[in-house]
């Protein structure tokens, strides 16, 4: 389900504020287990192509324009450029200085260093590339952009090696339309890499934007911004280097909706810290993670692309978000991402507004060319909303899914309007009753679903048995009274067990070990994989007590 986001109050201020400076044996007794493996309608299912990998999604999308090499310094020609208050002084051709303005007119490799109360412009209307080395460089401008580049054919900015360097903007530009807004600002394609660090601070705007492409192959980078922290308007691509933005608005944004092959934000290498008023991620076409390690905390979506959201590395973490993952095709097929949120945590949806299910069996209309499939990695959600959720169809064929899902009864762990089929993987889904969904008895792996008359609480281990063998021990992180669980251990139409109170063994993924004994523990009853009923608990209905 979407809820409605209120954002502005929170985002102004945290941004101020950068700128500024229960166990097992508290279970309720007297539950029950059904069988009551309501599956989803049979409505139309996604007609998009799904399941698409990290290289195909970046294939149809336009190109970077960096190469590796792009902050390689060859200072046999360089120019030096000495900052000093409002004035500056060059050693060679290539730069003017008209007081606290400093201009770069020619392609070239240009290295500034020292400390300006003014404005570095790049105006080069000759082909080639323009490298600008920061050397312990501070630029600060109170009246527009620290650095502004107005023409080139491609921009590096490069981070000299040990160097500190910071760039801050005025406070009181940028607002129309079309004009410079940002501190670190341009209008042709920019790379940020080098081995030094670079804190860019945005009083108006954004902190670092660009009309093109923008990629950040190295270096330290520090960006907060009153709104966007860091905006690529044709694409976003962090391939490596230690980047943290912090934004009113969203941290990465790429927002060129009209171009099919762009308005895509990757993030394929290094470390990311990302805190945002928005969305940590937002994309108009694609969002993807390729690698690296990103931690995000949104008061908006943790990652959104408005067209696609694909993960297939990486570690990505998102401790704070309203919904974690979204996109119209979620696709997931390796890497971890591990997911908190106060409404879903993974949401499939093409913005049509068919966001709510329809209780048990899903919803009563499916939205084409929505899907959510998960093909491989780790996915681990803690979401008040819906766990999993998808407007159109949802498949899983591998990996490790565990979802904590919601308490109420007004959402569920698992939630779909389409089909929903489990192929290969793992999952366990906990959560509330009321809307619980599971897959499809066409499935071609087993599953089974455990419904429970009263809530377990928090720290209670569920097992699931076969034969005297702990197939799964989950360790419950907050109440639920339902359980989906689905392996290649799970035969349709064979019993399984359900216990209480037993011991986990083995590597445990966010409470989930697939092993234990029931020493000490509790046979609550039995199901059977695969079989649907209407029954939500009770003796002797669907498989419980006394069947």
């Amino acid at each position: 389900m979407k809820l409605t986001k209120v954002r502005a109050a929170v985002a102004a201020a945290l941004v101020a504020a950068t700128l500024a400076g229960c166990s097992a044996a508290d279970a309720v007794t007297g539950a029950t287990v059904s069988d009551s493996s309501a599956t989803t309608s049979t409505a139309s299912t996604a007609s998009a192509e799904a399941g698409a990998s990290v290289e195909d999604v970046l294939a149809d999308n336009q190109e970077s324009h960096a190469d590796a090499d792009d902050a390689d310094v060859d200072l046999t020609d360089a120019v030096t450029v000495t900052l000093s208050g409002t004035s500056a002084t060059a050693s060679g051709d290539g730069v003017t200085v008209d007081g606290s303005t400093v201009t770069v007119t020619a392609p070239g490799t240009y290295v500034l260093t020292g400390t300006l109360q003014g404005q570095v412009v790049v105006d080069s209307d000759v082909e080639g590339t323009v490298q600008l080395v920061l050397d312990d460089a501070d630029i600060t401008s109170s009246s527009g952009p620290a650095v502004s580049v107005t023409t080139a054919d491609e921009v590096v900015v490069v981070l000299a090696d040990g160097s500190d360097n910071s760039l801050e903007d005025g406070s009181d530009y940028g607002q129309e339309s079309g004009t410079p807004n940002a501190a670190l600002y341009s209008t042709a394609d920019l790379t940020i890499g080098g081995t030094g660090s670079l804190t860019v601070t945005g009083n108006s705007n954004d902190g670092i934007g660009t009309t093109d492409g923008l990629v950040i192959l190295s270096g330290t980078v520090t960006v907060t911004a009153v709104d966007d922290a860091i905006r690529g308007k044709d694409y976003i691509r962090v391939e490596g280097g230690t980047v943290t933005a912090t934004g009113g608005g969203d941290a990465l944004k790429s927002d060129n909706g009209e171009d099919a092959d762009r308005g895509y934000v990757a993030i394929l290498a290094g470390t990311l810290s990302l805190t945002a008023g928005d969305d940590g991620v937002s994309a108009a076409t694609d969002a993807v993670v390729g690698g690296g390690t990103t931690t995000i905390a949104a008061q908006g979506d943790g990652i959104h692309g408005d067209v696609s959201a694909t993960v297939g590395g990486g570690t990505t973490t998102v401790t704070e978000s309203g919904e974690g993952l979204e996109g119209a095709v979620v696709t997931i097929s390796g890497g971890t991402i591990d997911i908190t949120s106060s409404d879903d945590g993974v949401n499939a949806s093409d913005g049509s507004g068919q966001t709510m299910g329809g209780g048990p069996g899903g919803g009563d209309s499916s939205s084409d060319g929505v899907s959510l499939t998960v093909s491989g990695g780790t996915v681990v959600v803690d979401a008040e909303g819906d766990g999993l959720d998808s407007n159109g169809s949802m498949t899983i064929s591998g990996g490790t899914v565990v979802v904590s899902g919601p308490t109420g009864s007004g959402n569920g762990a698992l939630d779909t309007n389409g089909t929903f089929e489990i192929t290969g993987g793992t999952l366990v889904a906990a959560g509330s009753s009321g809307m619980a969904e599971a897959p499809s008895t066409d499935s071609s792996q087993g599953w089974l679903q455990a419904s429970f008359d009263s809530g377990y609480a928090a720290g209670t281990v569920i097992q699931v048995v076969r034969d005297g063998e702990v197939l799964a021990s989950f360790t419950a992180s907050k109440v639920f009274s339902n359980l989906v669980f689905s392996s290649a251990d799970v035969t349709a139409g064979e019993t399984y067990e359900i216990w209480v109170d037993g011991s986990p063994a083995g590597e445990a993924t966010a409470g989930l070990a697939l092993g234990g004994s029931t020493d000490g523990g509790t046979q609550l009853g039995t199901v059977t994989a695969g079989e649907s009923s209407g029954g939500q608990g009770g003796p002797g209905q669907g498989g419980g007590p006394g069947s």
